[in-house]
């Protein structure tokens, strides 16, 4: 993994360890964007993770490579964590960095209402509707309206995990939590809401969610680079 780190040109460094001494120590040191830990490091598990990491104020993407199918449960509070089943390919290895990446480039999106002008950032954004040129921004505390319109939000977010799964609806793939199949209509439900998803968009957004451990679409060359810090465990 540390070759693959290495030679990928939006990580500016990589540090290694094989212990939980070696690793919080990297992490009080300098900031990291990606911690890569295997599962069977002793201390750094879920729970131990979870009590280091909240002593920081920066916290990194967490990838744990597990056995193949052997997820650990998750009873821990961790904003951005995913899992790698062994043996780890290179191309869940890229998901890893893209999402990292885009993580690190979110967006903050001016919103106004009443005279008042709010910020919120991309990632708090669970779904978009399309009201004539306006969109609709859905996040867990509200809905906001801008002036722009759901196709160029589209063009714009696509390498952040947003898909388009209706004419009018295009949601955050991280925040799906469940996608269903009712009479013969799919759906797909994010913090307590339900989407219904086109019939022509159904076998695209089916493959894409389906595609990967958190189903995100594929990265596009348009990607903006940004260079990230890793840390290996393992």
């Amino acid at each position: 993994m540390t070759q693959f780190f290495r030679a990928d040109p939006r990580i500016s460094a990589v540090r290694t360890t094989r212990n939980r001494a070696g690793a919080l120590q990297i992490l009080r040191d300098d900031p990291v964007d990606l911690l890569v830990c295997d599962v069977s490091t002793p201390g750094l598990d879920g729970p131990h993770l979870a009590r280091a990491l909240a002593r920081i104020d920066r916290h990194p993407h967490l990838v744990f490579t597990v056995p193949a199918r052997q997820h650990p449960p998750r009873s821990f509070e961790l904003d951005s964590v995913e899992y790698v089943d062994k043996p780890v390919t290179a191309e869940r290895l890229a998901e890893a960095v893209r999402r990292t990446v885009a993580a690190c480039t979110d967006e903050t999106i001016a919103v106004e209402l009443a005279g008042v002008t709010r910020f919120i950032r991309r990632s708090q954004i669970l779904f978009v509707q399309a009201q004539g040129d306006y969109a609709r921004l859905h996040t867990a505390t509200g809905s906001h309206l801008i002036r722009v319109p759901l196709s160029t939000l589209e063009e714009r977010w696509e390498p952040y995990g947003f898909l388009r799964i209706h004419r009018s609806t295009m949601v955050a793939l991280p925040h799906v939590d469940e996608v269903r199949t009712v009479g013969g209509r799919m759906r797909v439900r994010l913090r307590g809401r339900t989407l219904q998803v086109s019939r022509r968009q159904g076998r695209h957004v089916r493959e894409v969610l389906l595609a990967g451990t958190a189903g995100e679409p594929p990265r596009r060359s348009a990607e903006p680079v940004t260079r990230s810090r890793i840390a290996d465990v393992g």
